[in-house]
């Protein structure tokens, strides 16, 4: 059990990369918070890593609202004492009012900056200073190939996803002296619920899975070793690193 006796919150847990992460460090022996704004998906992946022998609790968290996360902070360190990882996932693709940026409205962009990045950012500032207190800690941000190359009438997630770049690299330069690591996943096409409508397509999933090297989509489970290696002391000297998860399609 390469996460034994830590303490690790996944936000947008209920779903999706997130579950698949969450079950994961349950499994690896991490007592998991899930951090989840759909309460029957929370609790539905709470029961799954407590099912499977291992530790988790639901908190209902809007990753956007800043109340709820400085309160679901404060609720893991009541219950646990600590927070050793924080791997930020929770996001949105508002995929039907996405389009090129003189045609998209303040609405979309808002809300998509408000869950997709500011979302990050307040997870993370609320559970940093647990981390100071206690000697380090990891924190993993889940970005997106959207966020390093263009992609077409994707404006508002794309500039969400580079921003987590951006924020990645600017936290991991500042908390290293802490011992705390910051670092990002970039899956690929992921066959999750946020890209269902996409999928849903037999061209596209064929399209989608074409174009990758691999020759297939992403499940979530892909994203899970990754994820608990960043989260374990096994990547220790690991710091601003970008960890490609996507069946080679950056690759080419």
């Amino acid at each position: 059990m390469r996460l034994k006796n830590k303490v690790a919150i996944v936000t947008g847990a209920g779903a999706g990369i997130g579950r698949g992460i969450a079950e994961r460090f349950g499994r690896e022996g991490a007592s998991v918070v899930v951090a989840e704004i759909d309460a029957a998906n929370g609790v539905g992946a709470e029961r799954a890593i407590c099912e499977a022998g291992g530790s988790a609790v639901f908190i209902e968290t809007d990753v956007s609202n800043e109340a709820q996360v400085k309160s679901m902070a404060q609720q893991t360190l009541d219950r646990y004492g600590r927070i050793d990882v924080l791997c930020n996932n929770a996001g949105i693709l508002l995929i039907h009012e996405e389009t090129r940026a003189h045609e998209l409205t303040n609405e979309t962009w808002d809300r998509t900056m408000a869950v997709n990045l500011r979302g990050y950012w307040l997870c993370s500032k609320y559970v940093i200073p647990a981390m100071l207190r206690q000697g380090g800690g990891s924190i993993i941000h889940v970005a997106s190939p959207t966020g390093i190359f263009g992609f077409t009438r994707l404006t508002a997630y794309s500039t969400s996803k580079g921003g987590v770049v951006g924020l990645m690299r600017a936290m991991a330069a500042d908390y290293a002296p802490d011992n705390i690591r910051v670092n990002a996943i970039v899956p690929g096409t992921i066959d999750t619920p946020m890209n269902a409508v996409e999928l849903s397509d037999p061209k596209m999933r064929e399209h989608f899975a074409e174009i990758a090297p691999a020759k297939r989509l992403g499940m979530p489970e892909d994203l899970a070793g990754i994820a608990v290696f960043l989260a374990s002391e096994d990547s220790s000297y690991c710091v601003g690193g970008i960890f490609t998860v996507d069946g080679g399609l950056t690759a080419v």
